[in-house]
């Protein structure tokens, strides 16, 4: 943790909704004139899209399993060198993992591969990491302890499986069975990798769907952000303000002494309240 150089991350497993809470994040940093280095948790995968197929189908070989929840598919030594190295001066390496043609094609490369290794940009107030091992720490690592705010997207598991497998039939052209497969094949890493993070992050939002999602395989549709509340619980955060918020978002409130329950039609408001101040500390801080 830097107070010079501070870090910010959100992690969350595939299709937990990230992106929607970094979405919110860099509406953050436009309004506070934050100039943020952006970093993609998939671009310390240790293989591209066919080296990982070939190491499935190894460890399928000798009966075991991969996935990009674990450490065998992902150089978590790597990240902790860019966090530390980010903390202590400011400075780091970072290549972008090219998951679709539109974003290859500016590259010149297929989807699948990595970019080359490139500086982060000097200069910036802060670094930004969005991805699934923000806060992942084992034996030889320990990311999360450089992280300043680290923020976690925890949709409850029925959730996101239904994301994930509409998003990757939809979105990326496999088949229902072969995404079915990859969450069988991840769930010994997503247990060991994934969920421990968010016994440490600062805050989680949670969303829980108030419609029925017992069978996640059979789902045609993912749950509206209307037919969901939001849970969101506080650990270590300095100075939160509940009687402000639960003023701010009409139909919020707590469920616990640190835990706050809003619509799930208010959690970009509700994200935008609560981040904002703490995100304007760091700067402040620096």
């Amino acid at each position: 943790m830097s107070v010079k150089h501070p870090i910010i991350a959100v992690t969350g497993s595939s299709g937990s909704g990230t992106t929607t809470t970094s979405q919110a994040v860099r509406h953050i940093f436009r309004h506070l004139q934050v100039n943020a280095a952006f970093i993609e948790g998939d671009s310390f995968h240790r293989y591209s899209r066919p080296e990982m197929d070939v190491a499935i189908r190894k460890a399928q070989a000798k009966g075991k399993h991969i996935s990009y929840f674990g450490p065998e598919a992902n150089d978590f030594e790597s990240l902790e060198q860019l966090f530390r190295e980010y903390g202590e001066a400011g400075y780091g390496k970072t290549r972008r993992y090219l998951h679709s043609f539109d974003d290859a094609v500016p590259y010149n490369q297929m989807p699948g591969t990595f970019t080359p290794w490139e500086k982060i940009p000097e200069n910036t107030d802060l670094l930004f990491y969005e991805g699934l091992h923000g806060g992942v720490a084992g034996e030889d690592y320990d990311v999360g302890k450089h992280v300043d705010l680290l923020i976690g997207m925890v949709p409850i598991v029925n959730l996101e499986w239904i994301q994930k497998l509409l998003r990757d039939t939809s979105e990326r052209g496999h088949s229902r069975e072969a995404v079915t497969q990859s969450i069988v094949r991840s769930m010994e890493d997503y247990i060991h990798h994934i969920v421990p993070q968010f016994s440490r992050t600062h805050i989680n939002f949670q969303r829980v769907p108030t419609v029925d999602t017992s069978n996640p395989f059979s789902a045609k549709d993912i749950p509206s952000m209307d037919e969901s509340f939001v849970v969101i619980r506080f650990r270590g955060v300095q100075g939160v303000d509940f009687p402000y918020y639960l003023q701010m978002i009409d139909g919020s409130f707590m469920s616990r002494i640190n835990t706050l329950v809003v619509p799930g039609g208010k959690m970009g408001l509700a994200m935008e309240l609560i981040l904002t101040p703490l995100i304007k500390d760091l700067i402040e801080r620096r």
